[in-house]
């Protein structure tokens, strides 16, 4: 069994992981995969995430699979609103045009 989906990417610093989960939750999306990221940008060059003193500036990606991409752009625009003014980050939707085993979905 397939369905169609909207996956919503988001980089942002790790100190925002949990705040960003709960937005995630409370949009309700049935989950997100979380993992450390690194890389360069606007607001120069960032951890990628390998063992230091303090990990403190590192940063994560979220991927999120939505049912609609309302619900994607609903949460990129809470993400972006509350934190990216003051923080680094990207949000990005991708179409996704078939999810396997959309019975988890």
């Amino acid at each position: 069994m397939t369905q169609k989906a909207s996956k919503l990417v988001i980089v942002t610093e790790k100190v925002l992981m949990k705040k960003v989960a709960k937005i995630i939750d409370a949009a309700g999306a049935t989950g997100y995969t979380v993992v450390d990221a690194g890389g360069r940008g606007s607001r120069n060059v960032r951890s990628s995430g390998q063992p230091t003193v303090s990990d403190t500036y590192s940063n994560v990606k979220f991927e999120v699979l939505t049912p609609n991409r309302d619900m994607a752009v609903k949460i990129s625009d809470e993400v972006a609103t509350q934190f990216f003014d003051d923080y680094s980050g990207i949000a990005y939707l991708c179409d996704v045009f078939e999810v396997l085993h959309a019975h988890k979905f």
